[in-house]
């Protein structure tokens, strides 16, 4: 029995041999690949992604310890997404406003909707800089704001229309 197992020893190491060289260099490919993959989604520069894939395909695991030590923060994608939102941070802070009657554009200065005619601001009753409509003091020349309703002064009284008679 003992020379029977003798005899399966060489075949059964064989077997284990190419079981494990086939599982490390599956493992080392993988991490080529896995590092090339990852370096070109992270870097345009071809030069760049030649010398990560190399460095990891000679020195493997201590080559990958070392890429992951120098490589690029934020991949491509990522940098895109975050130079998108600040230009759309810039953008709104540029943007005109919106009226809140019916949405339209409005710059800070327009006193009336050019779309619906919905009242903004007002203008100052002394200095006519552009005021917030609730405001009740311009900030620019410190003139109260009153109402801008106008009642019509009489200089005269009217005089009742005469009755209908014959007229003489």
């Amino acid at each position: 029995m003992i020379d029977a197992l003798l005899e399966l020893l060489p075949q059964v190491v064989t077997i284990l041999t190419l079981v494990t060289a086939v599982f490390v260099t599956s493992v080392w490919i993988g991490m080529v690949l896995w590092t090339f993959r990852d370096i070109r989604s992270r870097t345009r520069d071809i030069i760049v992604q030649l010398l990560a894939t190399i460095m990891v395909g000679i020195l493997t695991l201590p080559g990958l310890i070392i890429y992951f030590l120098i490589r690029p923060r934020e991949t491509l994608a990522e940098a895109y997404e975050h130079a998108l939102e600040q230009e759309a941070l810039l953008q709104a802070i540029e943007e005109p406003e919106a009226c809140p009657s019916c949405g339209g554009k409005v710059h800070s200065d327009f006193l009336y909707c050019p779309y619906c005619h919905t009242q903004l601001r007002k203008s100052c009753i002394v200095c006519d800089k552009v005021l917030q409509l609730d405001w009740n003091l311009c900030p620019y020349c410190g003139a109260p704001q009153g109402s801008h309703v106008v009642e019509p002064v009489m200089d005269r009284e009217v005089e009742a229309p005469a009755a209908p008679g014959p007229q003489v």
